[in-house]
């Protein structure tokens, strides 16, 4: 059994896996390399020799527990014909969202749009290097995909203005959205993913009435049909402002926590595995902080069970030579 899976599963609490959110990517040089002769980040995702490689680069330097697939939320959008292009210093950008078009795609479609991410999944899963280690594979919540494909750009702590004006809209969005996700989740463990992460970004954006409607119920679907298929599933939803309700009825495997919430509270109101919760920031400071601020988390967290983590993804002006202190530290705590 995996270490994380030791965590998840058997709630040990004498180890701490350790991997960070967006580990493959863009802090990295050889991953900067890549991506200079590749202009378009879809075509990059959908390159399974390329986002294999991207994939196992962290794993080559640094002792981590876990692959996570180099891919995107919105290759859901994309995959039902939304258009999706990501700009230099702006971030993704989707065309007009027409339900008519959305509402004729397939099953056949979808795979045939994103086929690549799961051979690339499949190329991972099975490296010999990876032994011990887990492959997580990912999708966006309902939520943060609903928010990115009627915004059609990141929200930024804003929504537009008339954005719930349209509720048969967003019904029959979040019913396709929830379709195609399972059909996602699926390709991605058939081809050898053995954890599940839902991150859903912008949970933080929505006041409490609507949690039910946009993150509980939805999320809670998809989160039981992973358990269906024999795989834990970890939950992110970030700077959601209830974390224990969140978990009383989502029941997701794992919880990974973002870093504005107080891990002490975390620790006592939380029964499941958490996951994550240094922030991104504390690797671009000096390494006596960094190890200090590691060291907190794994104080907090010792009688329960916990993989280490960021409370969201890795800063692209990160040194390598922190995350491999920061995974030298995880590694050598006691």
């Amino acid at each position: 059994m995996t270490p994380i899976n030791k965590v998840i599963i058997n709630k040990n609490t004498h180890i701490n896996p350790i991997w960070i959110m967006r580990q493959a990517g863009r802090y990295l040089p050889e991953f900067r390399k890549i991506r200079s002769n590749n202009n378009d980040f879809i075509k990059l995702c959908l390159n399974e020799d390329l986002s294999s490689e991207i994939t196992l680069q962290p794993l080559k330097r640094f002792d981590l527990d876990a692959a996570i697939i180099f891919s995107d939320i919105l290759m859901l959008p994309y995959g039902l014909g939304q258009k999706v292009k990501f700009e230099k210093n702006f971030g993704p950008k989707l065309g007009e969202l027409n339900l008519n078009e959305i509402a004729k795609v397939d099953e056949i479609d979808f795979v045939e749009k994103v086929h690549r991410v799961y051979k690339a999944i499949k190329k991972v899963s099975s490296n010999s290097n990876l032994k011990n280690k887990n492959t997580i594979g990912f999708v966006g919540a309902p939520w943060t995909l609903l928010v990115y494909m009627i915004n059609q750009q990141s929200p930024k702590k804003k929504l537009k203005e008339n954005f719930f004006n349209d509720n048969f809209l967003i019904n029959r969005i979040l019913l396709i959205i929830e379709k195609y996700l399972k059909i996602h989740i699926k390709h991605q463990i058939e081809n050898g993913a053995n954890i599940i992460q839902i991150f859903d970004s912008w949970a933080g954006l929505l006041e409490e009435k609507d949690l039910p409607n946009y993150i509980y119920t939805p999320t809670l679907n998809l989160v039981n049909y992973i358990k269906s298929l024999n795989v834990p599933v970890i939950c992110f939803p970030r700077e959601i402002k209830n974390y224990k309700e969140f978990c009383d009825i989502v029941k997701p495997d794992a919880i990974n926590i973002d870093y504005n919430v107080d891990p002490k509270e975390i620790v006592k109101d939380i029964k499941v595995p958490v996951q994550g919760g240094l922030n991104p920031n504390i690797l671009l400071t000096d390494k006596q902080t960094l190890k200090k601020e590691t060291i907190k988390y794994l104080e907090i967290f010792k009688d329960h069970p916990y993989i280490f983590n960021l409370g969201h993804g890795i800063l692209p002006e990160t040194n390598p030579e922190m995350v491999e202190y920061l995974v030298k530290t995880v590694k050598e705590y006691k």
